[in-house]
């Protein structure tokens, strides 16, 4: 099972000058509790803006610098390289950056869309994909209200492909 985990505004935005735009805690949480021991897939930019690898998680940097390597990491010069360095058939997910998501879509490798949606809309550099719903169903969704810990409204929303 391949997921896209990503929290995106209503305008698509995921972030601007390679960090977030938002602060949620409840969705930090969220992606802490739901990708804890398995394998999470990124671009370098996306870690470079984390900065470490994720405790409890094994860690896929994807880059086309063939010399980059990071303490804790595994490198990959592809998603599909990225995806053949999962043991076991472990749960996969792909939690960005923008161009990453745009190439597992496009390349139909996803099986699953794990979308907390911020329903405000910001201005940024880099946005999630339009989600087709010629494609994708929605299969669950729970809102949330803003309180003092987050800031704005927001929905954990799950896609899973349209069966033909």
């Amino acid at each position: 099972m391949i997921t896209i985990i990503a929290a995106i505004a209503k305008n698509n935005a995921l972030g601007k000058d390679n960090d977030l735009i938002w602060h949620l805690p409840a969705d930090l949480k969220r992606f802490k509790k739901v990708t804890s021991g398995h394998h999470i897939l990124m671009g370098r930019n996306t870690f470079e803006s984390i900065g470490k690898p994720l405790p409890n998680r094994t860690t896929i940097i994807i880059t086309r610098n063939k010399e980059y390597f990071k303490d804790g990491c595994l490198i990959a010069n592809s998603i599909e390289e990225a995806i053949e360095m999962v043991e076991n058939k472990d749960e996969i997910f792909i939690i960005g950056g923008a161009q990453i998501y745009k190439e597992t879509i496009e390349k139909n490798l996803a099986d699953r869309l794990d979308i907390t949606l911020v329903h405000h809309e910001f201005e940024a550099d880099v946005f999630f994909p339009e989600i087709d719903l010629t494609i994708w169903e929605e299969a669950s969704i729970e809102n949330f209200i803003a309180d003092e810990k987050n800031k704005f409204d927001f929905s954990f929303v799950s896609y899973t492909k349209k069966t033909i």
